[in-house]
């Protein structure tokens, strides 16, 4: 029996990552969150940002929080949630680790060919 060789952890963990930002309404909420910086947004007031509210935006959190890429931490009454900053830079990093490989090495931005 051949045995199929798992993907590195770091696949697993980009590919879950991606997976719950593969929701228009998702991404919108992780854009938010980034513009809102360390301290967050209550649910309420990204809810409105967005455009979703209740039970809807629950469960998009529960996506982005069960990916890593958000955490939430209850402020009295009040549910904030706020961008995992580091598991956002390191799935940007995860994007652009091979940048290049196969033309000799990583480009720089502006440079042809790497416009950003």
């Amino acid at each position: 029996m051949k045995q199929i060789a798992l993907p590195p952890p770091e696949l697993t963990l980009a590919a879950t990552a991606f997976a719950a930002l593969g929701s228009e309404q998702r991404l919108a909420i992780v854009r938010r969150l980034v513009r809102a910086g360390p301290d967050g947004l209550a649910m309420g007031d990204l809810g409105e940002d967005v455009g979703v509210t209740g039970s809807v935006l629950t469960h998009h959190l529960k996506q982005l929080v069960s990916a890593g890429l958000v955490a939430q931490t209850r402020d009295g009454r009040r549910i904030l949630s706020r961008i995992d900053h580091p598991a956002i830079e390191a799935l940007s990093a995860f994007l652009i680790a091979e940048c290049c490989a196969d033309a000799g090495g990583h480009g720089e931005p502006g440079e042809r060919g790497h416009d950003v």
